[in-house]
Protein backbone atom coordinates (compact mmCIF):
# COMPACT_ATOMS: atom_id res chain seq x y z
CA UNK A 1 0.00 0.00 0.00
CA UNK A 2 1.51 3.72 -1.10
CA UNK A 3 1.98 6.35 1.59
CA UNK A 4 -0.80 7.95 0.24
CA UNK A 5 -3.16 5.14 0.72
CA UNK A 6 -2.13 4.57 4.23
CA UNK A 7 -3.14 8.22 5.28
CA UNK A 8 -6.36 7.75 2.98
CA UNK A 9 -6.93 5.03 5.55
CA UNK A 10 -6.39 6.61 8.76
CA UNK A 11 -8.44 9.89 7.87
CA UNK A 12 -11.32 6.76 7.13
CA UNK A 13 -11.04 5.48 10.23
CA UNK A 14 -10.83 9.08 12.18
CA UNK A 15 -7.11 9.10 12.59
CA UNK A 16 -4.49 11.69 11.39
CA UNK A 17 -1.34 12.01 11.92
CA UNK A 18 0.39 14.66 13.90
CA UNK A 19 1.90 17.07 11.80
CA UNK A 20 -1.56 17.37 9.70
CA UNK A 21 -3.11 19.73 12.12
CA UNK A 22 -0.84 22.08 14.46
CA UNK A 23 -1.94 22.36 18.01
CA UNK A 24 -3.09 26.53 18.90
CA UNK A 25 -4.35 27.37 22.07
CA UNK A 26 -7.63 28.94 22.52
CA UNK A 27 -7.42 32.24 22.65
CA UNK A 28 -7.89 33.79 26.43
CA UNK A 29 -11.37 35.54 26.20
CA UNK A 30 -11.19 39.25 26.77
CA UNK A 31 -11.68 41.09 30.51
CA UNK A 32 -15.41 41.68 30.22
CA UNK A 33 -17.26 45.60 30.46
CA UNK A 34 -17.67 46.28 34.26
CA UNK A 35 -19.49 49.14 35.87
CA UNK A 36 -16.53 49.95 37.15
CA UNK A 37 -13.25 51.61 35.65
CA UNK A 38 -11.18 49.05 34.51
CA UNK A 39 -13.12 47.07 36.90
CA UNK A 40 -11.92 48.49 40.06
CA UNK A 41 -14.00 50.82 41.76
CA UNK A 42 -13.09 53.25 44.69
CA UNK A 43 -9.39 52.85 43.97
CA UNK A 44 -8.27 56.07 46.08
CA UNK A 45 -9.33 53.54 48.80
CA UNK A 46 -5.64 51.69 47.44
CA UNK A 47 -3.38 54.59 47.89
CA UNK A 48 -2.00 53.09 51.20
CA UNK A 49 -0.74 49.82 49.51
CA UNK A 50 -0.05 51.71 45.84
CA UNK A 51 2.33 53.76 48.24
CA UNK A 52 4.08 50.57 49.76
CA UNK A 53 4.25 49.34 45.85
CA UNK A 54 6.19 52.48 45.07
CA UNK A 55 8.66 52.24 47.95
CA UNK A 56 9.66 48.19 47.19
CA UNK A 57 9.77 49.64 43.33
CA UNK A 58 12.45 51.88 43.82
CA UNK A 59 14.29 49.87 46.63
CA UNK A 60 15.43 49.87 50.07
CA UNK A 61 12.39 48.24 51.91
CA UNK A 62 13.03 46.75 54.98
CA UNK A 63 9.96 44.44 54.03
CA UNK A 64 7.86 42.72 51.68
CA UNK A 65 4.68 44.21 50.92
CA UNK A 66 1.78 41.94 51.74
CA UNK A 67 -1.17 40.95 50.53
CA UNK A 68 -3.55 39.09 52.43
CA UNK A 69 -6.77 37.24 50.86
CA UNK A 70 -9.34 35.46 52.74
CA UNK A 71 -11.99 34.02 51.78
CA UNK A 72 -14.21 30.42 50.25
CA UNK A 73 -12.97 27.74 47.79
CA UNK A 74 -11.76 30.23 45.29
CA UNK A 75 -8.94 31.46 47.19
CA UNK A 76 -8.37 28.10 49.09
CA UNK A 77 -7.24 26.74 45.69
CA UNK A 78 -4.89 29.27 45.75
CA UNK A 79 -5.03 29.34 41.59
CA UNK A 80 -6.10 32.38 41.37
CA UNK A 81 -4.13 34.44 44.14
CA UNK A 82 -1.37 32.05 42.18
CA UNK A 83 -1.96 34.02 39.33
CA UNK A 84 -1.68 37.20 41.26
CA UNK A 85 1.14 36.32 43.00
CA UNK A 86 2.86 34.90 40.15
CA UNK A 87 2.52 38.24 38.57
CA UNK A 88 2.94 40.89 40.76
CA UNK A 89 6.23 39.10 42.52
CA UNK A 90 7.14 39.17 38.62
CA UNK A 91 6.68 43.25 38.61
CA UNK A 92 7.98 43.76 42.41
CA UNK A 93 9.99 41.12 43.43
CA UNK A 94 9.30 37.56 45.22
CA UNK A 95 9.18 38.97 49.36
CA UNK A 96 8.07 34.64 50.07
CA UNK A 97 5.50 32.50 50.22
CA UNK A 98 3.25 34.23 52.98
CA UNK A 99 0.89 32.76 55.44
CA UNK A 100 -0.29 29.30 55.26
CA UNK A 101 -2.63 27.42 57.53
CA UNK A 102 -1.19 25.35 60.68
CA UNK A 103 -0.49 22.13 58.41
CA UNK A 104 -2.52 20.42 55.95
CA UNK A 105 -6.31 21.67 56.39
CA UNK A 106 -7.65 18.91 53.44
CA UNK A 107 -6.56 16.06 51.86
CA UNK A 108 -6.40 17.98 48.02
CA UNK A 109 -4.48 21.10 49.47
CA UNK A 110 -2.06 21.60 47.17
CA UNK A 111 -0.88 25.65 47.50
CA UNK A 112 1.45 26.91 45.02
CA UNK A 113 5.10 27.80 45.48
CA UNK A 114 5.25 25.51 48.37
CA UNK A 115 5.12 22.05 49.51
CA UNK A 116 3.41 20.95 52.97
CA UNK A 117 4.32 17.39 54.63
CA UNK A 118 2.91 16.76 58.26
CA UNK A 119 3.68 14.09 60.45
CA UNK A 120 1.81 13.28 63.53
CA UNK A 121 0.34 17.04 63.06
CA UNK A 122 -3.35 16.47 62.91
CA UNK A 123 -5.84 20.03 62.00
CA UNK A 124 -9.06 20.75 62.73
CA UNK A 125 -11.00 23.52 59.90
CA UNK A 126 -13.47 25.38 61.94
CA UNK A 127 -17.18 23.87 61.23
CA UNK A 128 -18.66 26.43 58.92
CA UNK A 129 -21.21 28.83 60.51
CA UNK A 130 -24.99 27.83 60.37
CA UNK A 131 -27.39 30.75 59.27
CA UNK A 132 -28.59 30.74 62.84
CA UNK A 133 -26.05 31.06 64.83
CA UNK A 134 -21.60 31.64 65.38
CA UNK A 135 -19.75 28.52 65.93
CA UNK A 136 -17.29 28.57 68.80
CA UNK A 137 -14.30 27.13 67.59
CA UNK A 138 -10.83 28.99 68.64
CA UNK A 139 -10.21 29.64 64.89
CA UNK A 140 -8.16 32.64 63.70
CA UNK A 141 -8.09 33.93 60.04
CA UNK A 142 -6.68 30.70 58.71
CA UNK A 143 -10.17 29.02 59.36
CA UNK A 144 -7.69 25.86 61.01
CA UNK A 145 -6.09 25.18 64.49
CA UNK A 146 -3.19 22.17 64.74
CA UNK A 147 -2.87 20.85 68.73
CA UNK A 148 0.30 19.07 68.23
CA UNK A 149 3.26 17.62 70.43
CA UNK A 150 6.52 16.67 70.10
CA UNK A 151 6.42 13.81 67.56
CA UNK A 152 5.08 16.37 65.11
CA UNK A 153 6.90 17.04 62.22
CA UNK A 154 5.76 19.91 59.73
CA UNK A 155 8.25 20.14 56.76
CA UNK A 156 7.87 23.21 53.95
CA UNK A 157 9.75 23.05 50.99
CA UNK A 158 9.42 26.09 48.69
CA UNK A 159 10.21 26.33 45.01
CA UNK A 160 13.72 28.82 44.73
CA UNK A 161 11.76 32.13 43.97
CA UNK A 162 9.88 31.24 47.43
CA UNK A 163 13.29 31.08 49.55
CA UNK A 164 12.82 32.49 53.11
CA UNK A 165 15.00 33.89 55.64
CA UNK A 166 12.37 34.45 57.87
CA UNK A 167 9.97 31.96 59.51
CA UNK A 168 6.85 32.86 62.08
CA UNK A 169 3.95 31.06 63.49
CA UNK A 170 1.43 32.29 65.85
CA UNK A 171 0.12 29.63 68.69
CA UNK A 172 -1.58 29.87 72.15
CA UNK A 173 1.58 30.84 74.94
CA UNK A 174 0.89 30.26 78.48
CA UNK A 175 2.68 29.05 81.42
CA UNK A 176 2.23 25.31 79.98
CA UNK A 177 3.67 25.96 76.87
CA UNK A 178 5.87 24.17 75.11
CA UNK A 179 8.03 25.58 72.20
CA UNK A 180 8.17 25.24 68.35
CA UNK A 181 11.78 24.49 67.00
CA UNK A 182 12.26 25.09 63.40
CA UNK A 183 15.52 22.88 61.72
CA UNK A 184 17.22 24.16 58.30
CA UNK A 185 20.10 22.15 56.72
CA UNK A 186 22.66 24.61 58.99
CA UNK A 187 20.92 25.23 62.60
CA UNK A 188 18.11 24.66 65.06
CA UNK A 189 16.38 27.18 66.53
CA UNK A 190 13.73 27.64 68.74
CA UNK A 191 11.00 30.27 69.47
CA UNK A 192 9.81 29.81 73.03
CA UNK A 193 5.81 30.16 73.66
CA UNK A 194 6.11 30.02 77.59
CA UNK A 195 4.31 32.91 78.98
CA UNK A 196 3.14 34.68 82.44
CA UNK A 197 0.16 35.15 80.21
CA UNK A 198 -2.49 32.88 78.32
CA UNK A 199 -3.56 33.31 74.64
CA UNK A 200 -2.38 33.67 71.04
CA UNK A 201 1.33 35.25 70.58
CA UNK A 202 3.41 35.34 67.42
CA UNK A 203 7.18 35.04 67.22
CA UNK A 204 9.23 35.36 63.75
CA UNK A 205 12.67 33.69 63.63
CA UNK A 206 15.44 35.43 61.09
CA UNK A 207 17.58 32.85 59.75
CA UNK A 208 20.98 33.91 58.28
CA UNK A 209 20.79 33.01 54.81
CA UNK A 210 17.70 32.16 52.68
CA UNK A 211 16.37 28.69 52.16
CA UNK A 212 14.16 26.19 51.12
CA UNK A 213 13.17 23.53 53.85
CA UNK A 214 12.38 24.02 57.32
CA UNK A 215 11.37 21.01 59.45
CA UNK A 216 9.02 22.15 62.49
CA UNK A 217 8.99 20.32 65.41
CA UNK A 218 6.95 21.17 68.63
CA UNK A 219 9.34 20.86 72.15
CA UNK A 220 5.66 20.15 74.57
CA UNK A 221 2.04 20.79 73.70
CA UNK A 222 1.28 23.35 71.29
CA UNK A 223 -2.09 24.53 69.80
CA UNK A 224 -0.97 26.22 66.39
CA UNK A 225 -3.28 28.57 64.57
CA UNK A 226 -0.59 29.10 61.32
CA UNK A 227 2.84 29.52 59.66
CA UNK A 228 4.76 31.88 57.09
CA UNK A 229 7.79 32.39 55.50
CA UNK A 230 8.98 35.55 54.34
CA UNK A 231 12.39 37.11 53.36
CA UNK A 232 13.33 40.21 54.29
CA UNK A 233 13.85 43.48 51.97
CA UNK A 234 11.13 44.38 49.65
CA UNK A 235 9.05 42.25 47.05
CA UNK A 236 5.84 41.07 47.19
CA UNK A 237 3.90 38.54 49.21
CA UNK A 238 0.51 37.25 48.64
CA UNK A 239 -1.12 35.04 51.09
CA UNK A 240 -4.22 32.95 49.90
CA UNK A 241 -6.16 31.70 53.28
CA UNK A 242 -9.48 29.87 52.10
CA UNK A 243 -11.84 27.36 53.34
CA UNK A 244 -13.89 25.46 51.34
CA UNK A 245 -17.44 26.40 51.53
CA UNK A 246 -17.18 29.60 53.91
CA UNK A 247 -19.72 32.30 54.06
CA UNK A 248 -19.06 35.67 55.31
CA UNK A 249 -20.47 35.11 58.49
CA UNK A 250 -18.01 32.66 58.70
CA UNK A 251 -15.14 35.57 58.81
CA UNK A 252 -17.04 36.75 61.36
CA UNK A 253 -16.56 33.48 64.02
CA UNK A 254 -12.98 33.92 63.39
CA UNK A 255 -12.00 34.12 67.41
CA UNK A 256 -11.29 38.01 68.12
CA UNK A 257 -7.79 37.47 70.00
CA UNK A 258 -6.20 35.23 67.35
CA UNK A 259 -7.41 37.58 64.09
CA UNK A 260 -5.79 40.37 66.34
CA UNK A 261 -2.29 38.92 67.12
CA UNK A 262 -2.27 37.31 63.75
CA UNK A 263 -2.67 40.98 61.86
CA UNK A 264 -0.04 42.59 64.32
CA UNK A 265 2.61 40.05 63.15
CA UNK A 266 1.46 39.51 59.70
CA UNK A 267 1.39 43.92 58.78
CA UNK A 268 -0.74 43.45 55.43
CA UNK A 269 -0.89 46.24 53.54
CA UNK A 270 -3.61 45.42 51.12
CA UNK A 271 -6.34 42.74 52.74
CA UNK A 272 -8.89 41.22 50.08
CA UNK A 273 -12.32 39.60 51.03
CA UNK A 274 -13.43 37.39 48.53
CA UNK A 275 -16.81 35.87 50.01
CA UNK A 276 -19.89 35.78 48.30
CA UNK A 277 -20.84 32.96 46.32
CA UNK A 278 -21.52 30.58 48.97
CA UNK A 279 -23.60 33.32 50.45
CA UNK A 280 -25.88 33.73 46.91
CA UNK A 281 -26.98 30.44 46.74
CA UNK A 282 -28.43 30.77 49.78
CA UNK A 283 -32.15 31.12 49.76
CA UNK A 284 -33.68 34.71 50.80
CA UNK A 285 -30.21 36.41 51.84
CA UNK A 286 -32.28 39.44 53.72
CA UNK A 287 -29.92 42.72 52.02
CA UNK A 288 -30.38 44.81 55.40
CA UNK A 289 -28.94 41.81 56.96
CA UNK A 290 -26.01 40.99 54.81
CA UNK A 291 -25.16 44.93 54.23
CA UNK A 292 -24.84 44.77 58.51
CA UNK A 293 -22.77 41.82 58.34
CA UNK A 294 -20.09 43.15 56.19
CA UNK A 295 -20.05 46.55 57.42
CA UNK A 296 -18.97 45.05 60.66
CA UNK A 297 -16.44 43.21 59.07
CA UNK A 298 -14.92 45.67 57.02
CA UNK A 299 -15.06 48.05 60.30
CA UNK A 300 -13.81 44.76 62.63
CA UNK A 301 -10.18 44.81 60.15
CA UNK A 302 -9.57 48.49 59.76
CA UNK A 303 -9.67 48.49 63.71
CA UNK A 304 -7.60 45.42 63.96
CA UNK A 305 -5.45 46.56 60.91
CA UNK A 306 -5.58 50.32 60.54
CA UNK A 307 -2.31 50.90 58.02
CA UNK A 308 -4.00 48.10 55.32
CA UNK A 309 -6.04 48.82 52.37
CA UNK A 310 -9.06 46.93 52.22
CA UNK A 311 -10.73 45.60 48.77
CA UNK A 312 -13.79 43.54 48.53
CA UNK A 313 -13.99 40.96 45.30
CA UNK A 314 -17.27 41.30 44.04
CA UNK A 315 -19.33 37.67 43.77
CA UNK A 316 -18.58 35.91 40.69
CA UNK A 317 -20.91 34.47 38.48
CA UNK A 318 -22.54 31.41 39.37
CA UNK A 319 -24.95 28.69 37.45
CA UNK A 320 -27.26 26.26 39.56
CA UNK A 321 -29.32 23.33 37.66
CA UNK A 322 -33.23 23.91 37.37
CA UNK A 323 -35.56 26.15 35.21
CA UNK A 324 -36.23 27.46 32.45
CA UNK A 325 -35.22 30.70 30.08
CA UNK A 326 -31.90 30.62 31.81
CA UNK A 327 -28.32 30.47 29.96
CA UNK A 328 -26.76 27.22 27.68
CA UNK A 329 -28.39 26.50 24.86
CA UNK A 330 -31.44 24.96 26.70
CA UNK A 331 -31.98 27.94 29.24
CA UNK A 332 -32.10 25.06 32.31
CA UNK A 333 -28.75 27.17 34.31
CA UNK A 334 -29.53 30.34 36.11
CA UNK A 335 -27.65 32.41 38.35
CA UNK A 336 -29.45 31.71 42.31
CA UNK A 337 -31.43 35.07 42.99
CA UNK A 338 -29.55 35.87 45.94
CA UNK A 339 -26.20 36.13 44.12
CA UNK A 340 -26.98 39.19 42.18
CA UNK A 341 -28.27 40.68 46.12
CA UNK A 342 -24.99 39.66 47.75
CA UNK A 343 -23.12 41.45 44.81
CA UNK A 344 -25.31 44.84 44.99
CA UNK A 345 -24.97 44.93 48.42
CA UNK A 346 -20.71 44.06 48.38
CA UNK A 347 -20.97 47.09 45.81
CA UNK A 348 -22.84 49.38 47.79
CA UNK A 349 -21.41 49.12 51.38
CA UNK A 350 -17.93 49.44 49.68
CA UNK A 351 -19.06 52.80 48.00
CA UNK A 352 -20.24 53.78 51.40
CA UNK A 353 -18.03 52.82 53.86
CA UNK A 354 -14.61 53.99 51.22
CA UNK A 355 -13.56 50.68 50.76
CA UNK A 356 -12.19 49.27 47.10
CA UNK A 357 -14.56 47.02 44.83
CA UNK A 358 -13.77 45.02 41.96
CA UNK A 359 -16.41 44.09 39.19
CA UNK A 360 -15.52 40.13 39.59
CA UNK A 361 -18.72 39.14 37.43
CA UNK A 362 -18.66 41.77 35.24
CA UNK A 363 -15.06 41.24 34.28
CA UNK A 364 -15.60 37.51 33.63
CA UNK A 365 -18.18 38.33 31.10
CA UNK A 366 -21.25 39.44 33.23
CA UNK A 367 -24.74 37.36 33.40
CA UNK A 368 -24.26 33.84 32.11
CA UNK A 369 -20.57 34.38 31.52
CA UNK A 370 -20.14 30.78 33.91
CA UNK A 371 -21.99 29.16 31.46
CA UNK A 372 -19.69 30.54 28.06
CA UNK A 373 -16.91 30.13 30.07
CA UNK A 374 -17.43 26.30 30.96
CA UNK A 375 -18.52 25.75 27.31
CA UNK A 376 -15.64 26.90 25.61
CA UNK A 377 -13.39 24.78 23.15
CA UNK A 378 -10.90 24.39 25.90
CA UNK A 379 -12.84 25.37 29.44
CA UNK A 380 -12.32 28.24 31.72
CA UNK A 381 -15.15 27.13 34.16
CA UNK A 382 -15.71 23.42 35.37
CA UNK A 383 -19.28 21.75 35.08
CA UNK A 384 -20.55 22.86 38.20
CA UNK A 385 -20.30 26.58 36.50
CA UNK A 386 -18.73 27.30 39.86
CA UNK A 387 -15.04 26.98 40.13
CA UNK A 388 -12.57 27.99 37.58
CA UNK A 389 -10.61 25.24 35.84
CA UNK A 390 -6.85 25.71 36.10
CA UNK A 391 -6.19 27.56 33.00
CA UNK A 392 -9.60 29.71 33.61
CA UNK A 393 -8.09 30.37 37.55
CA UNK A 394 -4.93 31.86 35.71
CA UNK A 395 -6.65 34.10 33.55
CA UNK A 396 -8.86 35.48 35.68
CA UNK A 397 -5.83 36.26 38.40
CA UNK A 398 -4.14 37.77 35.61
CA UNK A 399 -7.13 40.05 35.08
CA UNK A 400 -7.67 41.07 38.58
CA UNK A 401 -3.62 41.49 38.81
CA UNK A 402 -3.69 43.64 35.39
CA UNK A 403 -6.74 45.70 36.96
CA UNK A 404 -4.85 46.10 40.20
CA UNK A 405 -1.43 47.34 38.62
CA UNK A 406 -3.03 49.19 35.85
CA UNK A 407 -4.81 51.62 38.38
CA UNK A 408 -1.34 51.30 40.55
CA UNK A 409 0.41 53.25 37.40
CA UNK A 410 -2.51 55.42 36.80
CA UNK A 411 -1.69 56.20 40.96
CA UNK A 412 1.41 57.10 40.13
CA UNK A 413 1.03 58.93 36.60
CA UNK A 414 -1.22 61.27 38.92
CA UNK A 415 1.31 61.66 41.60
CA UNK A 416 4.02 62.88 38.64
CA UNK A 417 6.30 59.49 39.88
CA UNK A 418 5.86 57.66 36.89
CA UNK A 419 8.94 55.76 35.59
Amino acid sequence: MSLGAVGAALLMLGIQSGTEVAYAPTPAPAPGASVCRDGLCGTEALNGWFEALRATEVGGAEAPVHVLQIGDSHTAGDRITGALRARLQARFGAGGRGVLPPGVPYAAYAPLQVEVAADAWPVSVAPLTGPLGATTARAGLTGAVAVVGPAGRLTLTTEAVAAFDQIGLCADGGSEAGGMTVSTADLDVTADFRSSTSGPQCRTLDLPAPVQTAVLQPTGAMVVHDVWTARRGGGVVVSSLGVVGAALRDLAARDEAVAAAELAAWKPSLIVLAFGVNDGFEEGVDPVAYADLLRGQVARFRGLAPDAALLILGAPDGLKSGGTGGCGADGSRRAPTSLAVVRDVQRRVADEAGVAYWDWQGRMGGDCSAERLATMAEPYMRPDRVHFTSIGADWIGGVLSDDLTGAYERWKTAAGEAD
